[in-house]
């Protein structure tokens, strides 16, 4: 994976699987494009980034009418999320990691779930354990990589919509980047949709809404995200309750389980 031409000819596993649809879903009969992204570390982090540029839109962002355009989502995510697939995933797994682009987000999907009883919410804060040292150790001369574990806070921090599953069931560590709207978005604060149900005095913005919802009872993220009238939770919804944990205003009902499935929400009580 350091040096060789073609590591997939004796390890067909160890390649990307990258596919773009024109929908959501994953099991949709039609695709935009497809390609068996191989070849050492270095090719294949090339490769990812090509097909990335290819299938994702482009925005002026401030530049010249003449200018080629940017990333809708910045190029420095990917550096980030695609140098984490190469170097953490699990090599002892006989799968290909995934690399899926759909019309609201763009999925990275690495064999193999966090090393060493690590969980989402330490890699947020930067706490790192490598699980491929010899890869590692290498991949600071070849690839956008430290070691120092500052890559997921730099990618949260440029991108915060972005989701991070650590499926211990399925064995896969996945990356959600939800892609901006097409046109011009709602602003930051206002919430996807408001329900039919919701009182008149229901503040607008999301966070206060979050806030409204949670006066009368803890709740967990799915109720949340019903009683705004969303499908289903939204990477703006998460991003909302980070912000509001981190600034004090709620807190978990299982504190030393954050990412409990039986977590709950409540209005943190002043000391």
């Amino acid at each position: 994976m350091l040096f060789g031409k073609s590591p997939h000819v004796f390890k067909p596993a160890f390649i990307f699987k990258a596919v773009s649809f024109p929908g959501t879903v994953l099991h949709d009969n039609r695709y935009l494009d497809s390609e068996d992204i191989d070849g050492n570390l270095m090719e294949q982090y090339r490769r990812c980034m090509t097909f990335l540029a290819r299938n994702l839109r482009h925005v002026q962002g401030g530049q010249g009418f003449n200018s080629p355009g940017l990333l809708e989502v910045p190029e420095v995510i990917f550096e980030e999320l695609l140098v984490n697939a190469l170097v953490h995933r699990d090599y002892f797994v006989s799968a290909p990691v995934r690399l899926l682009v759909f019309s609201d987000r763009i999925e990275i999907i690495s064999p193999g779930g966090l090393p060493n009883h690590l969980d989402v919410e330490q890699i947020r804060f930067g706490i790192s354990n490598l699980r491929n040292p010899a890869l590692a150790s290498h991949a600071f001369h070849l690839l956008p990589y430290r070691g120092l574990g500052s890559g997921i806070p730099r990618a949260l921090e440029t991108w915060p919509d972005i989701d991070l599953i650590d499926d211990r069931r399925g064995c896969q560590f996945k990356a959600v980047i939800h892609r901006p709207a097409i046109g011009n978005a709602q602003p930051e604060s206002q919430p996807e949709s408001q329900p039919e149900s919701m009182p008149e005095s229901m503040p607008k913005s999301m966070e206060d809404a979050v806030l409204h919802i949670l006066m009368h009872k803890p709740a967990s993220k799915a109720e949340i995200s019903q009683r705004l009238g969303q499908k289903q939770i939204s990477g703006q919804l998460n991003k909302v309750i980070r912000k509001l944990i981190g600034a004090g205003k709620i807190e978990y009902t299982i504190p030393e389980k954050p990412m409990s499935r039986l977590q709950k929400y409540r209005i943190k009580e002043k000391e």
